[in-house]
């Protein structure tokens, strides 16, 4: 849903007699107001299971994706604009969703940690045949038809997500009266900090995916529009089959700090101003890092999480990548017309991720802890003594 709707709103915009600016804006609020509804309903899952909000949302969004064509060309923009920011907020929150699950399914740490690396990879796959196929449907029939086609997909695959046995079992941890109130507070610093940093990692995303338009501009290659994102995916899939492949006897906080170093490297080279085919070389090795960060930083957030509130501090985790993404391709649509400024924004955006990083590392967890036993059964009273400290209400 999210790598197919937003293309869709795009495409339907402009052929409906729209401007680009437009059909952009509206894609834009979609995806905002996706993410900034996200830890509203991380937190109801908490509350109430993921099935009773998966199905709701699932409903509502698909039925404002398909009543778009309908009611945007009789309503004007104003009301296309209402809809649009409506199916945004309605977006079941899957990703989150799905990263709580995961100790359920796979009690082992190690097993876990690796599904997560490989999770996180595979989603850039999602990134590459969504809007390809959006764009074929859109082509060879009508916007309106992939408009349609991508509600009633993200309908069948939330509805067979909810309505799996471990979605359905899945109950967020109580806390108990030995917590000492820790399963009311979310914030710490250490979390504060993580996806402060996090917004820096969404940021050099979203200014590259602008850069890449520019890019074929410059060189008068539409393709490159596409290829430049597509081989950035893929080096995050192929990051995380080789992340997920092996057994790590670091911290998730060392992992954690090396891969954001490496993100920030893999940027580094754009910055001689490269060809369209340099450039496409350069991107895969900050996607492979990428995966890599991203999964760590759900390891750590675990860590740092109260046990009844993990899919609401997964959303903020998804809402920090969010915030920065947007930000980084207004900031970049802004500088597009100046090369190397527009070319130096995702490493801008990495550089901060990493400082914050360094900054925050103390605070990120005990030292030689991996990750965090299994959410469906109540740890040892002591394991969570270190990730205590520094913990603040939120």
């Amino acid at each position: 849903m999210t790598g197919k709707a937003p293309v869709a709103i795009l495409l339907w915009a402009t052929a409906t007699g729209g401007s680009i600016a437009f059909g952009g804006l509206l894609s834009a609020l979609y995806g905002l107001s996706s993410a900034l509804a996200q830890p509203v309903k991380g937190r109801l899952m908490d509350r109430h299971g993921q099935t009773a909000v998966h199905l709701p949302a699932a409903l509502l969004n698909s039925a404002l994706l398909v009543a778009l064509p309908v009611v945007g060309p009789q309503g004007g923009p104003a009301l296309a604009t209402a809809v649009v920011v409506a199916a945004g907020l309605t977006t079941p929150p899957l990703e989150a969703g799905l990263r709580a699950l995961w100790p359920s399914v796979l009690p082992d740490p190690r097993l876990r940690h690796a599904a997560l690396a490989l999770d996180t990879g595979t989603q850039g796959l999602l990134y590459i045949v969504g809007p390809l196929l959006v764009a074929a449907l859109a082509s060879a029939y009508s916007p309106s038809l992939a408009l349609a086609v991508t509600a009633v997909l993200g309908l069948v695959g939330t509805v067979t997500v909810a309505c799996a046995p471990p979605s359905r079992r899945w109950r967020s941890a109580q806390p108990t009266d030995t917590d000492g109130g820790r399963g009311r507070r979310l914030a710490s610093s250490g979390l504060v900090l993580l996806f402060a940093s996090l917004s820096g990692i969404g940021f050099a995303i979203g200014s590259m995916n602008v850069w890449s338009i520019a890019m074929a501009e410059r060189h008068d290659q539409d393709m490159l529009s596409g290829i430049l994102p597509a081989a950035f995916s893929t080096g995050s899939f192929l990051g995380g089959l080789v992340y997920g492949r092996r057994s790590w006897t670091s911290t998730s906080t060392g992992r954690l700090i090396t891969a954001g170093a490496a993100f920030l490297a893999g940027w580094l080279p754009l910055l001689a101003l490269p060809g369209p085919y340099a450039a496409i070389g350069a991107v895969i090795v900050p996607g492979a890092f990428l995966t890599v960060v991203v999964a760590c930083a759900y390891v750590t957030t675990d860590v740092l999480t109260p046990a009844a509130r993990t899919s609401e501090a997964y959303a903020w985790l998804i809402l920090s990548i969010g915030a920065g993404q947007a930000a980084g391709t207004a900031l970049a649509g802004r500088l597009a017309e100046h090369h190397f400024a527009s070319t130096a924004l995702p490493a801008a955006g990495a550089a901060f991720a990493l400082a914050v990083l360094l900054a925050a590392r103390p605070r990120l967890g005990p030292a030689g802890r991996l990750i965090r036993a299994g959410r469906h059964r109540r740890p040892p009273r002591g394991r969570h003594k270190a990730a205590q400290k520094n913990t603040a209400s939120f």
